[in-house]
């Protein structure tokens, strides 16, 4: 049986980290909904970028786009955006409504640079939902302290959120704090909850780059043969360990008094979705982080080369929840040798919202380019 199918049968849904013109035209976002079971789709300023600069299939929307008037390279931009978004939408619209709005889901980015604004991120989402006018759409937010209070606002309006960047054990909690305080406003105002979906994108892959690196660097200086040991075998653990305990804090959550409350109310749960998923380093095994993160209620975002491998050489279990207190001693075990996995995560949600920044900035440049060839 194909593996990604079988990843139904342990509860978790996977999503694709990718969107292009040329991979809804060509029929193979259909086809991996039809044959691979594909449930949703994120995408992120970079992704957008590569589709733009790459894709040949944008230079007639922008000649199109330019008939009508003189856009500036946001407002082009956003034109090409939202006609992938709602495309893709469309195409994911069946398995929203198969799944009651469980799944289908595909999800579009506030603009970074408005990581630390609360108020601007609330005002461009409520602008993008609009303007997308599909109900599957997530809205993905960062988890900074800016980001917190818009994600709660948001689901309290109604808005479809996806938590993005999100490394640490703590501020996870955090977002499903601002979730479920959302959904009690909601509630408080009579409104309904059962419309209001949201995930929770924890990052793993960039937690064991981060770890490793600096793993390496103290390996490159002179250590005890005892210690040099116990560093070598820290690494390209971190991640997982982390990610399993998240999941142990989202189990804990959804059992608790309060959670219990809002679900008999119709409150879906805010599912972790692990993102970051592709394979840094070339000695790991291509589908690790897929392998190891299986269990129910949660998703995992792969770009396409990931798919492809899980594909042709997955091995499915309910992995999960496999060596919970490994993971849990691991974890003691970095923080004895100096590694602060909290300083960890607070430095790469720092440096994610840069770099979605920074490509956002390119890729607007890359729509300038592209206008003035049109």
């Amino acid at each position: 049986m194909n593996p990604l199918r079988q990843l139904e049968q342990f509860g978790q849904s996977f999503w694709i980290d990718s969107i292009s013109r040329h991979l809804i035209a060509s029929g193979q976002l259909a086809r991996l909904i039809a044959e691979d079971g594909l449930k949703g789709l994120t995408s992120n300023p970079a992704i957008f970028e590569q589709a733009i600069v790459q894709g040949r299939e944008y230079a007639a929307a922008i000649r199109q786009a330019l008939e009508k008037g003189d856009p500036r390279p946001e407002e082009l931009y956003a034109a090409l955006a939202m006609a992938d978004i709602r495309d893709a939408a469309d195409l994911l619209r069946p398995v929203f409504d198969a799944t009651g709005g469980r799944d289908g889901y595909v999800s579009l980015e506030v603009s970074p640079h408005l990581a630390h604004d609360t108020r601007a991120t609330i005002e461009e989402a409520e602008r993008l939902w609009r303007q997308v006018d599909r109900p599957n759409l997530m809205l993905k937010v960062p988890a900074t302290p800016a980001g917190l209070p818009a994600i709660e606002t948001l689901i309290a309006d109604g808005i479809n959120v996806n938590v993005t960047l999100l490394f640490s054990r703590a501020v996870y909690r955090k977002v499903a704090e601002a979730y479920m305080t959302g959904l009690e406003r909601r509630a408080a105002a009579g409104l309904a909850l059962e419309p209001v979906a949201s995930v929770a994108s924890f990052f793993v892959s960039r937690i064991d780059t981060a770890v490793d690196g600096w793993i390496e660097e103290r390996l490159r200086g002179a250590l005890p043969e005892a210690q040099r040991s116990r560093l070598e075998r820290l690494r390209g653990q971190a991640a997982i360990a982390n990610a399993k305990l998240a999941y142990q804090d989202y189990k804990s959550l959804v059992a608790s008094e309060r959670w219990q409350r809002l679900a008999a109310q119709g409150g879906r749960t805010q599912r972790l979705l692990w993102g970051s998923t592709s394979t840094k380093n070339p000695a790991y095994r291509d589908v690790l982080y897929v392998e190891e993160l299986i269990g129910p209620d949660t998703v995992n975002t792969m770009p396409p080369a990931t798919i492809d491998a899980f594909r042709d050489h997955g091995r499915p279990r309910a992995s999960l929840e496999e060596g919970v207190e490994e993971a849990r001693r691991l974890l003691e075990a970095l923080a004895e040798a100096g590694i602060a996995l909290e300083e960890v995560a607070d430095r790469l949600l720092d440096e994610g919202v840069r770099r979605f920044a920074e490509a956002y900035d390119r890729l607007l440049a890359a729509v300038s380019r592209a206008r003035h060839a049109a």
